[in-house]
């Protein structure tokens, strides 16, 4: 049976929301960007915080077209477990590598030689990974060998990360940690549960959310609150992970933290609860009609909810994933009708081409933003140094256009360099999986 067919709508989905989380976490200039681009201050939310929510929301879809595939086609309940306990996995480690890269953290006492050697392995472990992920026939061909070398190379680069790593400042939390862990739990809750059952544990979670927040007392004596820094969730992340182990420019909040994953989860749920209706033997008027129905009912809900729990992504409330989910929902109903029953598709290729590699787009994106920053020249002295960043910024953007065009100029550069090297791989269709 093949499990790999595609829903149009939702690979073109998946890649504008790609482009627009590459667009709005690389502005030229934070204090000279656009506000539509900028994320609400706290409570309120722009068209910038739809983003993040509209990929859980979209990775949820596609369950139940990966997995229900599998499972009514009989593959082990145990083996799919394991592949997405391992999928989760991996998209968690590779958070972590993002938080690590580009010094990777060495110690001080440490070699020189090491970082050079680290390099080297780090080499080794991304080319084996990418044929592995690209061409299974010459996996097999090779007798997977480099299957044998990701083993090697990942093993010895965590030897060395034991012994030179400084992990004292890691951030532990992340985009990609939340993805992985909304895509466990949404996963194995479609799988080990019916609908109906999965609906009430959606609402359990949002209704348990709200009461810890808004009713419970922080364990340190402060009242239940909203506040950044003193909310529940703040403290539960200060308390489980430190300071040192969260978002650097807050440290004793984190917008990806422990608790808020909870809600998030259900962001999740709503995307599978629409892949199930997607999925189903139905016209497309029907399916468009429960799309547009409950996408609407979910945004006003949000918007009642907003009232005493207010809309706020920092902290993922309740009232937010409504509001979010349902917008979600309405947006890939115009995609849907679009593209899989008008079959307009032209405009949307530039879009699939992002969406049929979308982790390798997000992970390359925050790669080279770090790349461009840590690359500098100009001086022994650190504070007169420049960085390729700066220069390509100032050199090609400031010049020629107002603060805020230059700004958004350098995001859609940003924006169109990924995009070649993600065409690169769709010309040739690699689609990276892990």
């Amino acid at each position: 049976m093949d499990f790999s067919k595609r829903l149009n709508a939702l690979d073109i989905f998946r890649g504008l929301t790609i482009a627009c989380m590459i667009l709005v976490n690389n502005p030229g200039d934070w204090t000279n960007s656009y506000p539509i681009l900028l994320h609400a201050d706290w409570h309120g939310c722009t068209p910038t915080d739809w983003v993040f929510p509209f990929f859980l929301f979209i990775l949820g879809v596609a369950i139940p077209f990966a997995l229900g595939a599998r499972k009514e086609a009989g593959v082990n309940g145990s083996g799919l477990t394991k592949k997405i306990i391992s999928r989760s996995a991996i998209i968690f480690a590779l958070g972590l590598f993002m938080a690590l890269f580009p010094n990777f953290r060495f110690v001080e006492s440490g070699p020189e030689s090491v970082l050079y050697i680290h390099y080297v392995l780090l080499f080794f472990l991304m080319t084996s990974v990418f044929i592995q992920a690209s061409d299974e026939a010459l996996l097999k061909k090779t007798n997977k060998i480099w299957k044998y070398v990701a083993y090697f190379t990942a093993f010895c680069m965590l030897i060395i990360g034991i012994m030179y790593f400084d992990w004292s400042n890691l951030r532990i939390p992340g985009v990609l940690q939340r993805i992985a862990l909304v895509y466990l739990a949404a996963s194995l809750i479609y799988l080990s549960f019916s609908i109906r059952t999965q609906i009430f544990l959606g609402i359990s979670l949002l209704l348990g959310y709200w009461a810890l927040l808004t009713l419970v007392p922080v364990p340190d004596g402060t009242p239940a609150n909203l506040d950044a820094e003193t909310n529940l969730g703040a403290w539960l992340d200060r308390f489980l992970l430190t300071e040192n182990h969260l978002w650097g420019q807050a440290k004793t909040w984190d917008p990806e933290g422990i608790l808020s994953t909870l809600p998030a989860i259900v962001t999740g749920l709503i995307g599978v609860w629409t892949g199930i209706w997607l999925k189903a033997q139905q016209s497309w008027q029907e399916k468009l009609r429960k799309l547009a129905l409950c996408g609407l009912l979910l945004v006003g809900l949000g918007l009642i909810w907003d009232v005493a729990f207010p809309i706020n992504k920092k902290i993922w409330t309740s009232s937010y994933v409504l509001y979010v989910g349902g917008l979600a929902q309405l947006f890939l109903a115009a995609i849907y009708y679009i593209v899989d029953v008008k079959y307009w598709t032209s405009w949307g290729r530039p879009f699939r081409i992002f969406g049929t590699n979308a982790l390798f787009a997000y992970v390359l994106s925050g790669l080279f933003a770090k790349l461009i920053s840590a690359i500098k020249w100009g001086g022994p002295e650190p504070e007169k140094m420049i960085s390729l960043r700066t220069w390509l910024y100032d050199s090609l953007f400031v010049p020629y256009f107002s603060p805020q065009n230059a700004s958004l100029g350098f995001a859609l550069f940003n924006v169109g360099v990924i995009f070649f090297f993600t065409w690169l791989l769709y010309r040739r269709q690699i689609f990276l999986k892990v």
